[in-house]
């Protein structure tokens, strides 16, 4: 018996609507509105680079063009109805998912205590009750406050001096939470002085942790292999998303279908039967151009971005300049429900002027009047979340591919 088929276009528009990127961009962009849009989308993942903006505020903006940043500072930082911790990375996440992040806290206890041992060496261990203590006694810290002064020259990222690995190891676990940041530093505290009440108490089981993690992953993908599955919370691995997947299809809550790739062959997912159903009633892509963060949910899967959409993409930072394709951080342009090219922009705020240094549009796609016109929207709604007040294009700024 053959499987359903969805043809590229189909699933491009399936996993695009999914993402909340068939939508309108509309919306006000904080309070209520901001909480459902994170919870559709599961996390929205924290970023320090700020060229343009902050990867979550970016990834935010481009659904809610009336966004700030100050929205989620608030959601997250007064209200509670959202909370700091680890997916595949950083991220913030909805408050009322704290329970399923317990598995998590107790696997990564044990998993980093050791692992971080090589990194940081074991002079974090010493730290652990001491830092605990301090923040139990003195409230919330960030880590310039607590333990020895870090060496003028450091090593690298993963330089950190004990109480700071400390700090971290806490959080990792589940002891202390992200209470606040301060620009971008962090803020830890008690975890049950940051997560509401109703969301520290209980337990739950095990497979009631994997069971969520897998619907909650499908809901959100629209169709997926049992590797994409575990991987979009990072809270399962990979043989516990494959069990599942096996146990869901022999009660028949998911079907197996094809779905047709821009580069490579079909790829075998699952899906819930329904979501076939829901092709037909999808809303046509919008006309305008978005500009997206390079960690946009629906594109930081960089093989799977590929696979969909044939966008190759990677961010640069580690490639000498001689060497770049592009430059170091572009952000990729999304037009309808297909990716047009990616621009080299950053936002110049002591002169004011948002930059746009290179543009390169992918292979066919022609940038002509109108796609240009849709470019110089798209930049000038941009300007207020940059903090910029003009718009500058260099010379030669449109590239060949």
């Amino acid at each position: 018996m053959s499987l359903p088929r969805l043809d590229n276009l189909a699933a491009r528009r399936l996993f695009l609507d999914t993402h909340a990127l068939l939508d309108r961009p509309a919306g006000r962009g904080r309070g209520d509105d901001l909480a459902t849009l994170v919870h559709r989308l599961g996390f929205v993942q924290v970023d320090s680079v700020n060229t343009l903006a902050r990867a979550h505020d970016l990834i935010l903006w481009s659904r809610r063009p009336a966004y700030r940043p100050d929205a989620l500072r608030h959601l997250n930082d007064s209200a509670r109805a959202t909370f700091e911790h680890w997916t595949h990375d950083a991220a913030v996440i909805p408050a009322e998912f704290f329970p399923y992040w317990r598995l998590k806290f107790a696997r990564d206890r044990i998993r980093l205590r050791d692992r971080w041992k090589d990194w940081h060496g074991s002079a974090f261990h010493a730290e652990i009750d001491t830092v605990l203590r301090h923040i139990t006694d003195h409230g919330a810290v960030h880590s310039a406050e607590i333990g020895e002064k870090r060496a003028e020259k450091s090593t690298g990222w993963w330089d950190w001096h004990p109480s700071k690995a400390a700090l971290e190891y806490l959080w990792r676990s589940g002891d202390l939470a992200v209470s606040r940041r301060e620009g971008f530093r962090k803020f830890y505290d008690l975890t049950e002085r940051v997560i509401p009440t109703q969301h520290l108490d209980g337990e739950v089981p095990e497979a009631e942790v994997v069971d969520w993690a897998c619907r909650a992953a499908l809901d959100r993908l629209g169709f997926a292999t049992s590797g994409e599955l575990a991987a979009f919370w990072a809270l399962i691995s990979p043989q516990e998303a494959k069990d599942w997947v096996a146990q869901a299809m022999a009660r028949g809550e998911v079907v197996e279908a094809e779905v047709a790739c821009a580069v490579g062959a079909p790829r075998r997912v699952v899906m819930w039967p329904e979501t076939l159903d829901r092709l037909v009633d999808l809303p046509d892509p919008q006309t305008r151009l978005r500009l997206l963060s390079p960690f946009d949910p629906a594109l930081r899967d960089r093989k799977r971005a590929e696979r969909l959409f044939g966008f190759h993409y990677r961010i640069e930072i580690f490639v000498p300049e001689a060497q770049r394709r592009y430059g170091y951080y572009v952000f990729p342009l999304l037009e309808g429900d297909r990716i047009v090219g990616r621009i080299d922009v950053a936002a110049d705020r002591q002169a004011g002027a948002l930059r746009v240094r290179a543009l390169w549009p992918e292979a066919g796609v022609r940038w002509g009047s109108g796609r240009q016109a849709r470019l110089e929207a798209e930049l000038q709604r941009l300007l207020p979340l940059s903090g910029c007040g003009a718009v500058t294009f260099a010379d030669g700024w449109l590239r060949d591919r």
